[in-house]
């Protein structure tokens, strides 16, 4: 039995390029993979089919060192993918519905009882999934960090709601909020309404260039801005690199200003590279010795 592990639910995918090039991701698979540099050994929880594309994904946490037990695997579903198109030089994203990920099943997650318990929304479009979230809910864990992520046409309204008020930390970006709580001329007081109406621990809201925003149910907030002139080489899966220093700095109880000086760095440092995650251990030792996780 595991309660005294992290635990990460939700999709792993591939982002298929029309070019041919597949590049491993999801925001869960990447919050857990810098979890694992960082030394915190998550138990991942989600669904591969059994292809070429769920070998390597077993394959490529296996030489990462992360654990393999709650990966399941499907005999039916493909391992996920988001097809990536370009229309008139412009991406459009398919989200290939009624993949491996959406068919977690609950039955052997019984035992998975986490101090913090991630998800997302995206990986709960499908009952299958949305059932064994709720089988890990149900073992009590001491935080759930939820990461709203509003994708067209995969989300409802009052269904992240519900979820947003069943969690105790929950990150989106300024224009979710937005979408979920409404227009106002001040995004400190529409975040803190937020919060307070869903009777959170934490909000923290990300700004893009801006930085990032939170606010906590003791009345604090802090805001942290990036640094100027970034060395920007992709965006992607920045904001799961902050989420990752999130969940981080709730284990290891840091000061809320330090894990968002903390985050916010680590997501700067990950804008610099290709893609959602490095596979170079030397680029994490730096944070580990800064931050003293050894």
């Amino acid at each position: 039995m595991n309660r005294h592990a992290i635990a990460v639910f939700g999709e792993v995918l591939f982002d298929c390029f029309p070019e041919g090039e597949q590049v491993l991701g999801g925001a869960p698979f990447n919050v857990a993979w810098h979890l694992q540099a960082f030394g915190r050994s998550p138990l991942f929880i989600s669904r591969i089919g059994r292809d070429d594309e769920g070998d390597v994904i077993l394959r490529s946490m296996d030489q990462w060192g992360m654990q393999t037990e709650y990966l399941q695997r499907d005999e039916q579903h493909l391992t996920g993918r988001v097809a990536i198109t370009l229309e008139a030089g412009e991406p459009s994203y398919e989200i290939v519905a009624d993949v491996a990920y959406d068919f977690i099943d609950a039955a052997s997650l019984g035992e998975v009882q986490a101090t913090t318990l991630y998800h997302g929304s995206l990986g709960l479009r499908n009952p299958v999934a949305r059932e064994a979230l709720h089988r890990l809910k149900a073992n009590h864990p001491q935080r759930i960090f939820m990461d709203v992520n509003l994708r067209d046409p995969w989300w409802q309204r009052e269904s992240v709601l519900n979820w947003v008020a069943e969690a105790d930390w929950v990150k989106l970006n300024e224009d979710e909020l937005l979408q979920l709580h409404g227009e106002s001329d001040d995004l400190l007081t529409t975040a803190t309404s937020f919060r307070r109406q869903y009777k959170l621990e934490g909000l923290v809201v990300t700004l893009g260039a801006r930085g990032v925003l939170a606010v906590t149910a003791d009345g604090r907030s802090a805001r942290i801005e990036p640094e100027v002139n970034l060395n920007l080489v992709d965006t992607v899966g920045a904001g799961d690199a902050l989420t990752s220093v999130l969940i981080l700095g709730l284990e290891l109880d840091w000061p809320l200003q330090l894990t968002l000086e903390r985050a916010q760095g680590f997501a700067s440092a990950i804008v610099g590279q290709r893609g959602a995650v490095v596979d170079d251990p030397a680029f994490y030792q730096s944070y580990i010795d800064a931050w003293q996780l050894a």
